[in-house]
């Protein structure tokens, strides 16, 4: 069985048709609920937390969990990099080895 492929709209077609459709109640699916997810609790232990404190407050964060968060969000952001490094490296190596 061949698969059509849908053609790809430019922003002013879907914006044409988005207008075109609005007052068309058929049109538009049901709406969907979309709860916010609920904050998780991370436990450190005392010594680690006591050593986060001390370099939050050294950064002059009023709150642990603001200098936490932050340094999470920057680690993550570090990780996220290096994997999209790994994995383009992988992808140019498949490329350019002989099949």
């Amino acid at each position: 069985m061949k698969r059509t492929r849908k053609p790809h709209l430019s922003p002013q077609a879907i914006d044409d048709l988005v207008v075109a459709q609005a007052d068309d109640p058929s049109a538009w699916e049901p709406p969907i609920r979309v709860r916010r997810q609920k904050a998780a609790s991370v436990s450190l232990p005392a010594d680690l937390a006591a050593r986060a404190q001390f370099f939050a407050t050294l950064h002059r964060d009023q709150k642990l969990s603001l200098w936490l968060q932050r340094v999470v969000e920057e680690r993550l952001d570090l990780e996220e990099a290096a994997l999209s490094s790994l994995k383009r490296q992988l992808t140019r190596r498949r490329k350019t080895q002989p099949a």
